[in-house]
């Protein structure tokens, strides 16, 4: 019987072995699609306990919460911090094959240097341990970030914003990684949602009054500038349904300026009006295109109503219409605009097209790529079905690896669970004869798919 959670936890050959322990375990992080909070950063945010850092703002464990019977005063409510951990550890042995059981121990491990389960029996002792490391030297936001040895950091930011955050941390010298700027421009895509309104305005007030197409895209051409200069190198997308179709905008956005609704076709016409526009901005300087597919955002009302947006509501959506995404990167291809893109799936139905719709693309290498296992499908599982994907369909060599998608500071072990499973899939190719002991080549492989793809790729040079 192999012993809980050791250093080779997940590599059951001496291949798979060698190569995380001499070439995957030790490579920089580069997070290039997170949900952190800038402002948290540069202030150093402290956390007093594990609860703040795991439970505050994590729906991954809101969910397990909720499905073992947690009522909702423990989870997102005004139940203490200390009560919230308490009913968190009681429940982690019945969370068995779990990622944020994995997680939550890899955490433990990394973070505390404590290697044993988390449960009723350890929680005390647990908890009193993390407190007072917490509240010690070495554990504020920078600090648990340069821990777990994180090179780059992309957050999510709205094009309205002003990234006073972003800008101090440009200028602090001390912090020795760097968080960047991402371009999510989901407000402004999703016409038929209230927010859409809002969204001109708040973009309207910081680069000019936004009453017409034209207004709109020249108050996004300011914002994608004042972003680049900031350091941004990606965008993101994020997408219920992907509609698209070719059209007349100027219409579409009189309408819904107005007030009045808008049909399907006329929803797809506008969006896939500014997604072409902003696919080509985006290839002018440079910028990084993912494109998020598929989920159900919100689907319990009492949920929704009690905490809003990300409470862990969400679950996984309809296949992507491969037709109108194949429209939409070759329209960009045509005119010569298409930016390097990733294309995440949530709907594992979608996982082969969208591998094979990006190698349709590959234009210099792999410029369209088939992104990272992603959110509901970021366990075992989903993750060595996106490697196997690759590997089948793709070219996993050129993959540009792992990000977190994460909300919490102490979430960048994932980065290590990705890479535990990528060295398994590769020893078992050597070990079963399909693929040659070339440790040169693999190691280098393993290092490229860690952190060098992505450096290169995007452009960060660490």
């Amino acid at each position: 019987m192999r012993n809980f959670m050791d250093a080779d936890f997940l590599l059951s050959t001496e291949t798979a072995k060698t190569l995380f322990h001499k070439y995957a375990e030790n490579c920089p992080i580069i997070d290039y699609h997170n949900h952190l909070n800038p402002k948290e950063i540069f202030e150093r945010r402290r956390y007093d306990n594990l609860a703040q850092v795991w439970l505050e703002a994590d729906h991954y464990k809101w969910r397990a919460m909720r499905v073992c019977g947690i009522a909702e005063h423990y989870i997102t409510g005004p139940a203490s911090d200390c009560e919230k951990f308490t009913l968190f550890a009681t429940i982690m042995p019945r969370l068995i094959g779990t990622p944020v059981y994995h997680w939550a121990h890899l955490e433990l491990q990394r973070y505390f240097g404590i290697y044993e389960p988390l449960n009723k029996d350890t929680c005390n002792a647990i908890w009193e341990k993390t407190s007072a490391m917490l509240q010690g030297e070495g554990f504020d936001a920078v600090s648990l970030l340069a821990k777990a040895n994180v090179k780059i950091l992309c957050t999510t930011d709205d094009p309205a914003d002003d990234l006073q955050w972003h800008l101090k941390l440009k200028e602090d010298k001390e912090i020795p990684f760097r968080t960047l700027p991402s371009f999510r421009p989901d407000r402004f895509l999703h016409i038929d949602q209230v927010a859409w309104k809002t969204a001109l305005e708040q973009l309207g007030a910081r680069y000019g009054t936004i009453t017409d197409w034209e207004s709109l895209k020249a108050a996004l051409v300011k914002s994608l500038d004042f972003f680049a200069a900031a350091g941004c190198k990606v965008t993101d997308h994020g997408f219920l349904r992907f509609r698209y179709a070719n059209g007349d905008p100027d219409h579409v956005m009189a309408k819904a300026l107005e007030g009045l609704p808008l049909t399907e076709e006329e929803i797809a016409v506008y969006q896939g009006a500014l997604l072409r526009f902003l696919g080509a901005e985006y290839e002018k300087r440079g910028l990084t295109m993912q494109l998020h597919l598929g989920p159900i955002r919100n689907n319990s009302p009492k949920l929704m109503k009690a905490f809003g947006a990300d409470a862990g509501g969400d679950s996984v959506g309809a296949s992507t219409d491969a037709f109108l995404l194949s429209a939409f990167l070759g329209d960009l291809e045509a005119a010569d605009a298409l930016p390097k893109t990733i294309l995440y799936n949530l709907n594992p139905v979608d996982s082969t097209m969208l591998s094979t719709m990006a190698v349709n693309f590959a234009a210099d290498g792999a410029k369209v790529q088939y992104g990272a296992a992603w959110w509901l499908l970021d366990h075992i599982r989903g993750i060595s079905e996106q490697i196997d994907q690759l590997m089948e369909t793709g070219l996993l060599s050129g993959s540009v690896g792992m990000l977190t998608d994460s909300r919490s500071f102490t979430s960048f072990a994932r980065h290590e669970y990705f890479r535990r499973i990528l060295c398994e899939k590769l020893g078992n190719l050597v070990e079963s004869g399909q693929y040659p002991w070339d440790e040169e080549t693999l190691g280098a492989l393993v290092t490229d798919i860690c952190y060098r793809n992505a450096d290169a790729y995007f452009g960060f040079r660490i």
